[in-house]
């Protein structure tokens, strides 16, 4: 995440979160660190995983403080091990000790997500099927949540209700029907928009082709109409699965041929990848 996109799409979002912990004062911090002092803490890994978010972690200690000085011995992306020293944080201890929660929150989530995108991704390897994610994110974190999918190894989908058009069964419903919603969105979307429509069964799909989609999403079709799906959209449109997809049964759908996999389980089920903030001390 460059310095740009940090400080016109972060910055603010980290500040909320800043705010929504320290309200007025941070009341322990200041009880037992009344006077500038400068420390130095130590940024320790307890699990194996895939580090993500280094940079936001960096910046909510920078927000508090700009003299603050974080360094790493890793990047985003890289595989982190268990009793692993990451980094170090040095500036006023009052600052380390005010940010520490929200650095680590960020950081946990946005690593957690990037170790199961990975595991995920990595089920997929051999294959010419991509692994997207979906809209399904923890709100004011999708920015944030997005960018652990692509450093774990998946590929975002739409980042909002601005950034594409998939009409999904209660879009088709409001239209009266597939070909009445296909044709709603051709004359009102720009033309350089593709059209992504969700279908149930291969009637629907059918008639999306026929309509003129050009991405067709299988929601939770079984396999053996998803095989057929994919051959009925060879050279007409691209093909995305989608519909409780998990690392457990990913497995089963890499052999269907579509082109991509979608799956809201890497934004709202991974765990968080333990880390820690240890050996704090005065210099």
């Amino acid at each position: 995440m460059n310095n740009i996109t940090m400080k016109l799409n972060a910055d603010n979002l980290i500040m909320i979160a800043l705010q929504e912990d320290i309200t007025s004062e941070d009341i322990t911090t200041n009880s037992v660190m009344p006077h500038y002092q400068l420390g130095e803490v130590e940024l320790i890994c307890k699990e194996n995983g895939v580090i993500a978010g280094l940079e936001i972690f960096k910046r909510v200690f920078e927000l508090l403080d700009g003299n603050t000085a974080v360094t790493f011995t890793c990047k985003d992306g890289e595989e982190v091990k268990k009793g692993q020293k990451l980094g170090t944080v040095r500036g006023d201890i009052r600052v380390l000790l005010s940010g520490e929660r929200t650095a680590l929150n960020y950081l946990q989530r946005m690593s957690g997500i990037a170790t199961y995108t990975r595991a995920v991704a990595n089920l997929l390897k051999g294959s010419n099927t991509k692994l997207l994610d979906t809209r399904k994110t923890t709100p004011g974190m999708r920015i944030f949540e997005k960018y652990a999918v692509k450093v774990g190894g998946g590929y975002n989908h739409r980042y909002n209700l601005s950034d594409g058009i998939l009409l999904k069964d209660n879009h088709i419903g409001a239209a009266g029907g597939v070909k009445e919603a296909v044709k709603m969105a051709q004359e009102y979307a720009p033309f350089v928009r593709k059209i992504e429509v969700e279908v149930e069964n291969l009637d629907m799909l059918k008639e999306a082709l026929e309509a003129g989609a050009d991405i067709i999403m299988l929601d939770n079709m079984n396999v053996e109409d998803m095989k057929e799906a994919v051959k009925l959209c060879a050279g007409k449109a691209k093909t995305e699965c989608s519909g409780n997809v998990t690392k457990e049964n990913i497995a089963k759908l890499v052999d269907i041929g579509v082109d991509y996999i979608s799956s809201g389980a890497l934004t709202h089920s991974s765990p968080i990848l333990d880390l820690s903030l240890k050996n704090l001390h005065a210099v």
